[in-house]
């Protein structure tokens, strides 16, 4: 996991801190995860934690725009241990993989992409989320984050209408959690 973390660095990419990487596994663990979405790979921390905490047969489906992210995500869970079978890595934007995966199939998606793309992304996980699945935007805090009221841009602005979407809409059940740069889960009560 440093060689994943310090990769990152040299890639310009955040990878997860540690706190947020345990909870990732606490929280695959806590709801059975066999399928997971993972919207952008940085360097493999974040897939990696998510993998830790999964069924031993569970796949972990990874979005990311950039090939070379994926690449290095891939060694890292290589090096981890984690069999190649268990990864499905795909090399492109959210948005236009999320339509292509099947409804009711996933048990978390975890964003960690283009605040801009939030919205649209948890409009996708209600499709893709069976009930009790969850939805884990990070990011949530800090700079530009939800905290942040001051803040005007276009990030930011998408952040706090999918926050708004989340708190507002029944079949949501979400809490903000203040760990690494804050999370933003909710569970789907029900899946219609």
């Amino acid at each position: 996991m440093r060689t994943a973390r310090a990769k990152a660095a040299d890639l310009g990419s955040d990878a997860i801190s540690a706190s947020t990487a345990a909870l990732l596994s606490v929280l695959a663990a806590s709801v059975n995860a066999s399928a997971v979405v993972e919207i952008g790979a940085s360097t493999g921390v974040s897939g990696a934690a998510l993998l830790a905490g999964m069924t031993d047969e569970g796949v972990l489906t990874s979005i990311d725009v950039e090939a070379e992210n994926q690449r290095v995500a891939r060694d890292t869970f290589t090096a981890l241990g984690f069999d190649h079978v268990r990864t499905r890595l795909i090399t492109g934007r959210a948005l236009e993989v999320l339509p292509r995966l099947q409804d009711s199939a996933y048990d978390i998606v975890f964003v960690n992409g283009d605040r801009t793309e939030y919205p649209a992304i948890v409009a996708q996980a209600r499709r893709l989320l069976r009930a009790g699945g969850l939805i884990v935007l990070n990011s949530a805090l800090g700079a530009g984050g939800l905290a942040d009221s001051g803040q005007r841009e276009a990030g930011h602005q998408a952040l706090r209408e999918a926050a708004n979407t989340l708190r507002d809409e029944d079949h949501w059940l979400p809490a903000l959690l203040t760990v690494g740069s804050g999370l933003l889960v909710a569970t789907l009560r029900n899946a219609e």
